[in-house]
C-alpha cells in the first residue's frame, strides 16, 4: 500500500488517561494529535486509558491525523493494545464507520525486531477487523544508544513505517548526558547542540528511505521562547515537525515548520512545471527559470507544497 505524505508540523501529546484532555484535544489546531498510552499513563491506568483511546478514535476528529502511542514492545501491554485499538474498527468490514488509527507511535525501538513485530501484528489485527492490511502506518521513536545504533535498520524494517521521532529525554539518560533540562542545552558543553549527531543520524536514516523525521518535546511549556529556538533549530536541519506537549507551543510549531511563502510558490511551480514535462512533452527534466528540475526536484516540492497548504498559503500564481 502506497503510503500518503501527512503533514506533522505539530504533533500533539495527548494522555489517554485524561477524557478531559481528549475532549479538549479535538478543537486544537495540531496536525497530528496523539492519544498517549505510554509515560504519560500510570501503570494501574494502563487499562482504563486504553478503553478511553478506543472510545475516542469513534469520535471526529475533523480531518486530522490521528495516532496513539502504544506501550514499548518489550511490555506486557503493547500487544492488547494494538490489538484492542484495531479490533474496535471491526464494523469496517461490514460498512459500520471505522475507528482504527491512522499511525501507531511505537516507542523505545532498540532493533529492526520491534517494527517487524509490530508490522505482522498490525496486518493480523486489520484482517481479523475487516480493514485493508497495510493501512495503518507506523512512527519509530529513537529514544536510546542502541536504537540509535540500529536507527539505519529500523528506518528500513517495514512499508508502513511514515517517520521517525527522536525521544530526547530517554536518549539522554541513556548516553549519560549532564542535564535533567530535556530539550536543552547541558551546562559546561562547548560543542554546539548537543543533540545535534543524533539529530542528523535520525534525519539521514529518514531520508533515505523516503521518511519524515519529527523532533521530540522541549519540556519547559511555559519558556515559549526556548520552545521556538529548539523548533527553528530543528526546522533549518531539515526536520518536518516537532512534538508539542501543551496547546501553547502548537501555533509556533505550525509557524516554524511552514515553508516561507517565496518558497511555497516556488514548489507549486517546480511540480505544475515538471508536470507538464513528463506528461506533455514526454521529458524526464526541464529547465524552470535558470534551474534544471527533475523527480528528484518534484519530491522536495511535493513535502514543501503540503505543509504550505497545511499552514492555509495561498495557491501561487505561475510565472509567465
Amino acid at each position: 500500500m502506497t503510503r500518503p505524505y501527512r503533514v506533522r508540523r505539530s504533533c500533539l501529546a495527548v494522555p489517554a488517561s485524561s477524557e478531559r484532555f481528549i475532549a479538549k484535544a479535538r478543537g486544537l489546531p495540531a496536525d497530528e494529535l496523539f492519544l498517549d498510552l505510554e509515560d504519560a499513563v500510570a501503570p494501574s491506568a494502563k487499562a482504563q486509558a486504553r478503553a478511553n483511546a478506543v472510545a475516542a478514535l469513534a469520535g471526529d476528529w475533523g480531518g486530522k491525523l490521528v495516532a496513539v502511542r502504544v506501550n514499548d514492545a518489550t511490555t506486557g501491554w503493547a500487544h492488547r493494545d494494538v490489538i484492542d485499538l484495531l479490533s474496535a474498527s471491526g464494523g469496517a468490514a461490514s460498512g459500520a464507520a471505522a475507528a482504527a488509527p491512522d499511525v501507531i507511535v511505537l516507542p523505545k525501538v532498540t532493533s529492526p525486531e520491534h517494527v517487524v513485530w509490530l508490522d505482522l501484528l498490525l496486518g493480523q489485527a486489520e484482517q481479523e477487523a475487516g480493514l485493508p492490511v497495510g493501512q495503518t502506518g507506523i512512527e519509530a521513536q529513537i529514544e536510546d544508544a542502541s536504537g540509535l545504533a540500529a536507527v539505519n535498520a529500523i528506518a528500513a524494517a517495514s512499508p508502513r513505517l511514515e517517520a521517525l521521532v527522536f525521544g530526547p529525554a530517554d536518549f539522554m539518560a541513556s548516553v549519560g548526558i549532564r542535564s535533567l533540562d530535556v530539550g536543552g542545552q547541558p551546562a559546561g558543553y562547548a560543542g554546539g547542540d548537543v543533540y545535534h549527531y543524533a539529530l542528523m543520524r535520525i534525519l539521514i536514516a529518514a531520508r533515505a528511505r523516503g521518511l519524515q523525521a519529527i523532533d521530540g518535546p522541549y519540556l519547559k511549556v511555559r519558556d515559549t521562547d526556548g520552545f521556538r529556538r529548539s523548533a527553528v533549530s530543528a526546522a533549518a536541519l531539515g526536520y518536518d515537525g516537532k512534538w508539542v506537549l501543551h496547546p501553547s507551543q502548537i501555533d509556533a510549531a505550525n509557524e516554524v515548520f511552514a515553508p516561507a511563502a517565496a518558497d511555497f510558490a516556488q514548489a507549486s511551480r517546480i511540480i505544475e512545471a515538471y508536470d507538464r514535462a513528463t506528461s506533455v512533452e514526454a521529458r524526464g527534466a526541464v529547465m524552470l527559470g535558470d534551474e534544471m528540475i527533475d523527480e528528484a526536484s518534484r519530491k522536495m516540492a511535493q513535502a514543501v507544497v503540503a505543509r504550505g497548504r497545511a499552514a492555509g498559503l495561498p495557491a501561487s500564481t505561475p510565472e509567465a
